[in-house]
């Protein structure tokens, strides 16, 4: 991990194109800016992780799931 010391009004460049601003520092908040281009996904680390297990949870095999694909693929090899 790089950490590095910024002040407001302060950036650091990502790449070619992403650039990150230091906006405003006050007590124990700080307010960023993030400049990328749209194709680009940016999500704060809580959404990211929420999503991010939405999706396994949407690809994890139920039971149910399981019987009813296995009782379509019996029903599909006896016609």
């Amino acid at each position: 991990m790089l950490v590095l010391t910024r002040r407001a009004g302060e950036s650091v460049v990502i790449g070619d194109a992403i650039v990150v601003r230091v906006l405003e520092v006050r007590g124990d908040v700080v307010r960023v800016g993030i400049e990328a281009p749209r194709e680009v996904q940016v999500h704060r680390q809580e959404v990211y992780d929420a999503v991010r297990q939405a999706n396994v949870a949407a690809a994890a095999a139920t039971e149910d799931a399981i019987t009813a694909l296995q009782g379509a693929v019996r029903n599909n090899r006896s016609t």
